[in-house]
Formats: structure tokens, sequence, C-alpha cells
């Protein structure tokens, strides 16, 4: 249940995302919700092979690399889904940043009270 309460509130920070960059396109809710379920996918299998495989570079450029990473991440997502779009690599970039800023507040607001009240 949790997993899909993060692919919805990716899906709102891409919405989110796309309101506040100029650079970010989207067609509807209905594509921000599959571009943050792909996001997920994205993040879970692709990401820790590419950071893995890019770990000397990270570790050259004192960790900034892995906004790099974060923008492939996302320009991977909107090669995948019809109806997202994003016009070029900073556009990525700020875009990565700012969908990785919202997703960890509502990821901090609404998942992280289930796993309080478990404890």
């Amino acid at each position: 249940m949790r997993f899909l309460a993060r692919l919805v509130l990716n899906g709102f920070a891409i919405i989110v995302a796309a309101w506040l960059l100029p650079g970010l396109h989207l067609s509807g809710p209905f594509a921000a919700l599959i571009a943050g379920a792909i996001l997920g996918f994205v993040n879970a299998i692709i990401r820790p092979i590419l950071f893995l495989l890019t770990l000397p570079l990270t570790l050259v450029t004192l960790g900034l690399f892995i906004f790099v990473l974060n923008a492939l991440c996302l320009g991977l997502t909107a090669a995948l889904v019809p109806g997202f779009e994003i016009d070029g690599f900073w556009w990525a970039v700020l875009g990565a940043l700012l969908v990785s800023v919202v997703s960890w507040i509502l990821n901090g607001i609404f998942v992280g009270k289930n796993e309080e009240r478990r404890s």
C-alpha cells in the first residue's frame, strides 16, 4: 500500500514541477500519474545500476553527478510516457530537483505518519 501511495505522490510531484517550470509539459493528470509510476520503477530498478556504474565520477564530483543521474531518470521517464515532455537537459535537472524535494516533503507528511503509528 505504501508503494502505491508513493507512486501517486510522485505523480503529484510531477504535476507541481510541470506547473512551476515552463520547460516541463504535461498533457493531463493521467499522464502525470503514469509518469509517477514509471519514475518510481526507474528509480527503483535503473537508478541503482547507473549509480554503481558512475560511482567513480560521483566521488570525483563530490556527489554533484547525482543531479545528472536524477535528470537522466526523469528524462527517461519523459521518453517513455506519452504526454510528458521536457524541453532540455537543464529543465530536466531543475525538474528532477523539484520533483525530489516535493516528493520528499509529501512522503514525509503522508507516508511517514503511517510508519510512526506502526512502531
